[in-house]
């Protein structure tokens, strides 16, 4: 699309000259750059935003990832490529406070349409334990009746005070779900055109989250425990949603070293609560996970929080990743 043509600074022309102005990853099958397409040019900016703009967007979007596959999204520095790759962009699709540097791009660019993620759902804040039972819903209320402590809200009931929040909402597919109504509005809205088509897209992609939700109930309703252990802490929404309790090595940061005291603690909590198998991530070093494993004697296992899909994936996409996550869970949890 890009009717509206809009004209690169000097400075980023000249870091395009230097650098060439090509898709750094395109998902979509055309490689051409943002801006030059004649569809509708989405910048997104990691792997589960762009799966989203691909499945709405389908053949009338050229969907451009920031992030490449195989890099870490939280570690991902946005070039003076990108830089000028969104200046060209119809639209750009992130997620607030994942990546601090895409944070800062998209808001100082002139981009007409953007989406943040972290505005089409609630988030919650969760440390190196996140869990406990069922999601609490709209009332903000957890099992006990305690009221959550999240105070900006809209008139959805999404709280949108992203400090200290946790981002990782795309491994909740009801979450997953509701951001996906929103980016298909906002592609509405942008794009008047192609309106229908993006209605239809965001049902069906709906449909199959829910139908991915319904797997993950059946597959893990009757376990021998609810506790697994991870690398860090990027589960915790689905630990919330079926009622699991995420025990992980690390924090929110997948580089932040554990203490010595959260190492004795995770040997305790292993040992209590029949802890079989530590995840490791197919994005972070497995070292830590391994040394634990080691020293309580327990299997290790691929857990994947789905930030990008590479040739090490179980799977292709998100849905296929996704299903593996629960083949794995049921086999750690003792699921039958």
């Amino acid at each position: 699309m890009n009717v509206r043509r809009r004209h690169i600074s000097a400075v980023a022309l000249t870091a395009v000259a230097a650098l060439g102005f090509g898709t750094l990853t395109a998902c979509s099958t055309d490689s051409s750059a943002a801006g030059d397409t004649g569809t509708f040019d989405v910048v997104a900016s990691f792997y589960p935003m762009a799966f989203l703009a691909e499945r709405i967007g389908g053949e009338h979007v050229h969907v451009t990832s920031l992030t490449q596959p195989g890099q870490e999204p939280h570690d991902l520095e946005i070039s003076a490529r990108q830089t000028a790759q969104l200046e060209e962009a119809d639209a750009a699709l992130y997620l607030k406070g994942l990546q601090p540097s895409v944070d800062e791009a998209i808001g100082q660019s002139p981009i007409a349409t953007k989406i943040d993620a972290a505005e089409l759902t609630a988030l919650e804040e969760h440390g190196t334990e996140a869990g406990h039972g069922e999601e609490h819903g709209d009332g903000h209320e957890d099992e006990h009746g305690h009221e959550d402590e999240h105070a900006h809200e809209d008139e959805h009931g999404h709280d949108h005070d992203h400090e200290g929040a946790d981002p990782h909402i795309w491994l909740d597919p009801v979450k997953y779900a509701e951001v996906a109504e929103g980016v298909g509005k906002a592609f509405q809205k942008a794009d008047p055109d192609h309106a229908a088509d993006y209605r239809k897209n965001t049902a069906t992609l709906v449909k199959d989250l829910e139908a991915l939700d319904e797997k993950f109930r059946t597959g893990l309703a009757n376990r021998t425990t609810d506790v697994f252990v991870t690398t860090h802490a990027a589960f915790g929404y689905l630990a919330e949603r079926y009622g699991l309790t995420e025990e992980a090595i690390s924090g929110l940061d997948p580089d932040t070293e554990p203490s010595g005291a959260r190492v004795k603690e995770l040997q305790k909590i292993t040992k209590d609560d029949g802890v079989t198998t530590v995840f490791y991530e197919t994005l972070v070093s497995d070292k830590t996970a391994k040394t634990l494993a080691g020293d309580t004697g327990l299997k290790t296992d691929v857990l994947d929080p789905v930030e990008g899909i590479t040739d090490h994936s179980r799977g292709e996409d998100y849905f296929q990743v996704m299903e593996a996550n629960l083949t794995a869970l049921r086999t750690a949890l003792g699921a039958r």
